[in-house]
């Protein structure tokens, strides 16, 4: 039987999904996670969601065209608004920034009382999106990185609890991705930081107010990647 074929980021934020959850896809523009998911027989049934009547469509058809209109019901809804209490176990949202992400779970936090998991894969302030789980009462325990043509993609497992993260650099970075010395975080922290290197002598050169800023910010920013990069010393 033919397979869908998927990115290697919706592939990974798939993999988060805990088998045999009843699974909503919130902003699920293809419908390309629970129709993978379903072919993989990791979940019984999903509801694909979207806050535009076009996305959709585009997830109707695809539903349609892969025969799984009796496993996948679409929902019209702005974030989990058309979600009822209790009725999914895993809640993957996925591919937008980190501010309207934080949106939807203040708007839905009574309907995701019950939930198991969320999985979230934030575009944007990252750092702030990790801190405002654990305002939330929610706790990370699973995270992965992507590069795919050349852009890196961060994304986590939350459960409802506590915390226990300690330092800026795991909000930052990522304890779960840290511990694990995750070798694409690695990557990427070498590259952010060789740029950042070489930015910096440039602007020592510089003795204008604006130069001196971005000097202290980048400053500081090498000095916490340094504190990521330590994780992976004595490999």
């Amino acid at each position: 039987m033919r397979e869908l074929q998927i990115s290697r980021r919706l592939k990974a934020v798939a993999g988060f999904v805990g088998k045999g959850c009843v699974l909503a896809d919130v902003g699920c523009d293809h419908g390309y996670i629970p129709i993978y998911l379903l072919q993989k027989e990791q979940i019984p049934k999903a509801i694909a969601m979207d806050v535009n009547e076009g996305p959709l469509l585009r997830a109707k058809a695809h539903i349609r065209e892969w025969g799984l209109e009796n496993y996948i019901e679409t929902r019209l809804s702005d974030g989990v608004q058309a979600l009822k209490r209790g009725e999914v176990q895993s809640v993957v949202i996925a591919g937008m920034g980190g501010p309207l992400m934080e949106k939807i779970l203040l708007e839905g936090r009574e309907v995701l009382l019950e939930i198991s998991e969320l999985i979230l894969q934030p575009q944007s302030e990252i750092a702030h999106f990790r801190k405002f789980l654990a305002q939330q009462g929610y706790r990370i325990v699973q995270e992965d990185m992507i590069e795919e043509e050349g852009k890196y993609y961060p994304m986590m497992k939350a459960v409802h609890g506590k915390m226990s993260w300690k330092t800026e650099v795991e909000y930052v970075y990522g304890g779960e991705l840290l511990r694990q010395k995750h070798l694409v975080l690695k990557q990427y922290l070498k590259g952010q930081q060789q740029k950042a290197e070489k930015l910096l002598e440039s602007l020592q050169k510089s003795e204008t107010e604006s130069a001196k800023k971005r000097t202290a910010e980048l400053q500081q920013e090498i000095a916490q990647r340094k504190e990521a990069l330590a994780y992976y010393e004595g490999e």
